[in-house]
């Protein structure tokens, strides 16, 4: 069977996990309430606003870094006879976020672009609780292109 690597990044299929991608975190930020969550929609209005075509620069960057993060957790999902990689995703939430958090943390800490570090800086704290919430839609997603 081919890696996500392999059935996510040929470049018939980029682009469309990407449009996706992009979809899935509009739709948890849109999704998300309170005070928290209108703290991550200002970051998120920060970074779109202020560093014009960052944001979908910065996806097309840290797709192929998250699906080399999520790879491991693929092969044992596999190797445990499959079913909804969300739901395993997601029985494993706070493991999988922070692998997946290492990679924006290290974007962040290599950026040179002020207004994104501090909206980062900002929203970093409970980033962990929104990808773990995020995990089974995240799951579908990589399901969708993985078979």
């Amino acid at each position: 069977m081919a890696t996500l690597s392999d059935a996510m990044l040929r470049p018939d299929v980029f682009p469309h996990v990407i449009a996706d991608c992009q979809a899935l975190v509009d739709g948890e930020i849109a999704s998300k309430g309170g005070l928290s969550g209108t703290g991550l929609k200002v970051a998120f209005k920060a970074v779109k606003s202020f560093a014009p075509g960052y944001y979908e620069h910065a996806l097309n960057n840290m797709v192929p870094l998250f699906i080399d993060r999520l790879e491991p957790y693929w092969t044992n999902f596999l190797a445990s006879g499959g079913g909804h990689f969300g739901d395993y995703l997601a029985s494993r939430g706070q493991q999988v976020a922070e692998s997946l958090l290492s990679v924006t943390d290290q974007m962040a800490s290599t950026s040179h672009r002020a207004v994104v570090v501090k909206a980062y800086g900002s929203v970093r704290g409970g980033a962990a609780k929104n990808i773990e919430a995020a995990l089974p839609n995240l799951g579908a997603l990589v399901q969708k292109y993985a078979y």
